[in-house]
């Protein structure tokens, strides 16, 4: 269980988490490059790219160019889905690779994200809880495959279990007042986190998102910063969207 007085990732209010989906080594040393000394970067959420060239090694890069206290999160894309035992398994290799935050959205039942919350809370992974996709056709009603209740008892179990950072979609405005909604129902307002991905090349609006999400919350932005060509449009492009967060 996470303690009641919970550590927060990232210790500024609001910040940007600059999604690092990048596939080359190259990539990443380009983008951390751009954006290192931009303010309001709260961390940087490595995805399955950097995992499957080696977590350890694109950690270390990343620790190298930003400090080794810089939040690194790890986003399996998406993690904690498999059978229970493979929770352990999965926590202590992120724990190895020198990451100490990581993404689930546990679509596969109770008994799942159960054993998969305590497996990463006892590697001492802080964990971020999502429930609901950015993308259309994913609810049953949407003409999807994932129940129509199901990111609201993913959000109430998480919260029993002592998950204290949620994931909402920036780009569903009614899901992130909702899902805001659920975890101020069983936490009260000051005690969870958000972050939000789902802007900008997704459609969603920072400020708008920003209105709803309250005062604690970060946004993820990946592409609209590491899909330009050179490193100095890259750390133009985190600057305007640092200006959005507010």
């Amino acid at each position: 269980m996470a303690p009641e007085n919970f550590k927060r990732i990232i210790q500024a209010k609001r910040s940007i988490v600059v999604a690092a989906d990048v596939t080359k080594i190259v990539e990443l040393v380009d983008l951390l490059n751009a954006i290192r000394g931009v303010r309001q970067i709260g961390a940087i959420k490595l995805g399955i790219g950097a995992g499957l060239n080696g977590l350890a090694k694109m950690a270390d890069i990343a620790k190298t160019i930003l400090g080794n206290e810089f939040p690194l999160i790890y986003d399996h894309q998406k993690a904690g889905n498999d059978i229970p035992g493979m929770g352990k398994v999965f926590a202590e290799k992120i724990k190895l690779a020198g990451v100490n935050n990581v993404i689930l959205f546990p679509f596969t039942g109770p008994e799942t994200q159960e054993a998969w919350t305590k497996a990463c809370f006892d590697a001492g992974l802080n964990i971020l809880i999502g429930g609901m996709m950015t993308h259309a056709k994913f609810l049953v009603r949407e003409g999807g495959y994932i129940a129509d209740d199901a990111p609201e008892r993913i959000f109430r179990l998480a919260c029993k279990l002592g998950v204290r950072h949620f994931v909402v979609p920036g780009n569903r405005i009614n899901w992130v007042r909702y899902l805001k909604t659920v975890l101020y129902d069983e936490l009260g307002e000051g005690n969870f986190v958000l972050y939000a991905p789902g802007f900008i090349t997704q459609k969603g609006d920072i400020s708008e998102c920003g209105q709803v999400a309250g005062k604690e919350w970060h946004a993820i932005v990946g592409s609209a910063i590491y899909g330009k060509k050179t490193r100095q449009e890259m750390k133009e492009a985190a600057i305007t969207v640092t200006k959005m967060i507010g």
